[in-house]
């Protein structure tokens, strides 16, 4: 029958001992090598300093300016602009409940969109915050032609999910101020925004949509609730009814 061999304890505690050595001297080796001075360099941050040596911070508070935003007449009365820094623009409009408002009635909703400095970026950051929503539901935000049915042309932007007390919030970022819907079979469309004319069917309203209509079939106790395209997935009729709408006729965008 076969028998393995070992070593002898000595030899091997002997045997083990030189391989640390060995590798214990590589690594000296290579921290010593022409990558490494062998004493590490501490790194720096420059730091601009006063006369004193002491770290130098702004003494004046930023100047806040509010910027006009529209014209009379071109624009929601329940837009409200933020006093901002230049040249940034902040708006808000608050959202109100639709198909849920019998049973949901105090569900509230409050959109912030903020434009940084149109010289440098196109996009803008758009904000969705709600409160007393129906809990634990997945709703569609997207920008409308048109803030009430039939809603003309709509582009999506993106979900909010409620939590168990239904409160949620979102940050797109997205052209929001200048979104438009081109139709390139005609030479020319232009429709009236906040600043006036502009190309193409401008999209002025923000509305949100329960992201499938089971849900909404679930939420509302109504089995009989059509379903609507206000979603991507899941078939044509997909989504259901308009959950908040910014209810406003005039642009808030």
């Amino acid at each position: 029958m076969y028998r393995p061999k070992f070593l002898n304890p000595r030899i091997d505690r002997g045997y083990m001992i030189s391989v640390l050595g060995i590798i214990l001297l590589a690594i000296l080796s290579a921290c010593s090598g022409p990558f490494s001075s062998g004493t590490p360099t501490p790194s720096t941050t420059s730091t601009t300093t006063t006369s004193s040596g002491s770290p130098a911070f702004p003494t004046t508070a930023l100047a806040l300016r509010t910027p006009s935003f529209g014209t009379s007449g071109q624009v929601a009365p329940t837009v409200k602009v933020l006093a901002s820094a230049d040249p940034s623009l902040i708006v808000q409009f608050p959202l109100a409940p639709a198909s849920i408002k019998t049973l949901f009635p105090n569900a509230t909703g409050l959109v912030t969109v903020i434009q940084g400095n149109p010289q440098t970026n196109d996009f803008d950051t758009m904000i969705v915050d709600v409160q007393k929503m129906p809990p634990n539901v997945k709703f569609t935000v997207f920008l409308t032609e048109l803030s009430a049915k039939p809603f003309g042309h709509a582009e999506y932007v993106g979900d909010v999910i409620t939590r168990g007390d239904g409160s949620g919030e979102s940050i797109f970022h997205l052209i929001t101020f200048v979104a438009f819907a081109a139709d390139a079979r005609k030479s020319t469309v232009t429709s009236a925004d906040q600043s006036g004319d502009a190309s193409g069917i401008q999209l002025e309203h923000v509305g949100m949509w329960f992201d499938g209509v089971r849900f909404a079939r679930q939420v509302l106790n109504n089995p009989n609730i059509p379903g609507t395209p206000f979603d991507g997935g899941g078939g044509a009729l997909h989504a259901g009814p308009q959950a908040m709408t910014d209810g406003q006729t005039l642009s808030v965008i």
